[in-house]
């Protein structure tokens, strides 16, 4: 199965924005929708949320979904926008390095020509060793090239969100910044350290990894002025927007059920506005 000129393309435009110092902003999705209006307001390419589609689909994170229902949900969106799309497959849907090559093989097939890959093992709990997680790279770097494509292979680090496996923070920060080394030699082009993005971590963390990084935005987070500053190249929101979305739904069917007030529909897409970003033929 070899990959299409179009998609090589793609992925190429993707690993290219990486670099170049302009900062990579990807307000992460979980439908077409999301991804066409990203498109039609000028985003040079398109992340998806792992949490915010299974949250979408009625799952917590975590792999809870079905492999096939992440795989139809990002070709979906893939197949929705002229932009490049990255898919967080979160630790791959596959405990064996045949299975994530069977998970990589259907996330090309869908149009993807990039991925998130986490070496977290789910809720918090524990890292995945990192010769382990590098095979696992590895891998995937080596199955993408067989389909004559260069996937862009973005790493997600848990070293702080598995803060219970260090005695803190520093001890972390050694760990992540062993990763990132480890990680970039087994074939990652962008390193993705879950947490802190704070501005004093963040300059320990680009001072001392030389590949890329990506950090995620979050209220307490440096803005995003400063981390283009400091030289991050990429970040991302996970599944922040979409539960900011999903607040204002609980607070507007709150207030209906509660009070009877309905005056929380308000500012609304019109339905000539909305249609900008929808298709008209059938599926």
């Amino acid at each position: 199965m070899a990959s299409s000129t179009r998609q090589k393309e793609k992925a190429a435009t993707l690993l290219s924005l990486h670099t170049g110092g302009r900062l990579l902003v990807l307000p992460n999705v979980w439908d077409p929708l999301g991804a066409r209006i990203l498109q039609a307001k000028g985003y040079p390419a398109i992340a998806t949320a792992s949490a915010a589609i299974s949250a979408s689909l009625g799952f917590k994170d975590g792999e809870r979904i079905r492999r096939a229902s992440l795989i139809e949900t990002i070709g979906r969106i893939a197949h929705s926008v002229d932009v490049p799309v990255t898919a967080d497959i979160e630790a791959g849907y596959g405990t064996t390095v045949s299975e994530l090559e069977d998970t990589i093989r259907a996330v090309i097939g869908a149009g993807v020509v990039g991925i998130n890959i986490e070496d977290g093992l789910g809720d918090g709990g524990a890292l995945r060793s990192m010769e382990d997680q590098c095979a696992r790279i590895s891998a995937v770097r080596d199955f993408a090239a067989r389909q004559d494509l260069h996937l862009v292979i973005h790493a997600r680090i848990d070293c702080y969100y598995v803060a219970s496996a260090f005695a803190n923070a520093a001890d972390a920060t050694e760990e992540t910044v062993s990763r990132a080394a480890a990680y970039a030699k087994a074939g990652a082009d962008c390193v993705y350290p879950l947490g802190p993005g704070d501005e004093a971590t963040v300059r320990i963390l680009r001072a001392r990894i030389a590949t890329p990084i990506n950090i995620l935005v979050t209220p307490t987070a440096a803005p995003l002025a400063v981390l283009e500053s400091i030289g991050v190249n990429r970040v991302s929101f996970g599944p922040f927007v979409h539960r900011t979305l999903m607040k204002q739904f609980v607070d507007i069917v709150d207030a209906v059920m509660r009070e009877r007030d309905a005056t929380g529909i308000k500012g609304m897409l019109t339905k000539n506005q909305i249609a900008e970003y929808l298709l008209d033929g059938p599926e």
